[in-house]
């Protein structure tokens, strides 16, 4: 798929992921994420820790007419418990190679789960959708994500959805609390998605 060919939240929304509707975001979900976002239970592994209200109300909402960004909000009934992002980047390649090869083919994903919601599989069932929107839907190339070596939780919802350990790093990641730790980044290939879902 070309990169001017990006779809804008492909598919049918709202949709079921287990015992979660996931939906885009509207201003009455991301408030509801927004209320335990910044708790240091859900900021204790994050890159990017305590943020801005308004800019990240701003953010998810443009998402939905900005190609490049698909976010999710996880509600169990009528109650929010999680959120799922994915951000289209281009693949490495040559300059001098032809662009519409590498760009816009690869994609980050994450998730924020409500600290008082955890352990329910939430976060798995998340990581599965998003994989499927990369693969099936926006029909990417390779999907990858990040975490720091320490944060198990999040290693095991990568392993769980069939994302491998490609890139151990040795104290390549820094934490403010615990100085410079190891990182990790799991990534899948279309094919391997493809195989997974005979």
């Amino acid at each position: 798929m070309l990169p001017h060919e990006l779809p804008v939240s492909p598919g049918e929304w709202p949709r079921s992921a287990g015992s979660l509707t996931l939906s885009l975001p509207d201003p009455e979900g991301v408030d509801a994420v927004l209320r335990w976002r910044n708790d240091p239970e859900v900021t204790e592994w994050l890159i990017q820790t305590r943020i801005n209200p308004e800019s990240l109300k701003k953010e998810w909402l443009s998402s939905l007419t900005n190609p490049l960004q698909h976010v999710v909000i996880a509600w169990l009934g009528d109650e929010v418990v999680a959120s799922g992002s994915l951000w289209i980047v281009d693949g490495m390649g040559q300059s001098h190679g032809d662009p519409e090869a590498y760009s816009n083919r690869e994609a980050d994903i994450d998730d924020l789960v409500d600290p008082r919601r955890r352990g329910r599989g939430f976060a798995s069932q998340i990581a599965g959708v998003m994989l499927g929107l990369a693969f099936d839907e926006v029909h990417l190339r390779r999907v990858t994500a990040g975490c720091f070596a320490d944060n198990h939780a999040s290693r095991r919802v990568l392993e769980k959805s069939g994302m491998r350990l490609e890139q151990y790093g040795v104290r390549d990641s820094w934490h403010a609390d615990h100085g410079w730790l190891d990182g990790c980044t799991y990534a899948m290939l279309a094919e391997e998605w493809a195989s997974l879902n005979l």
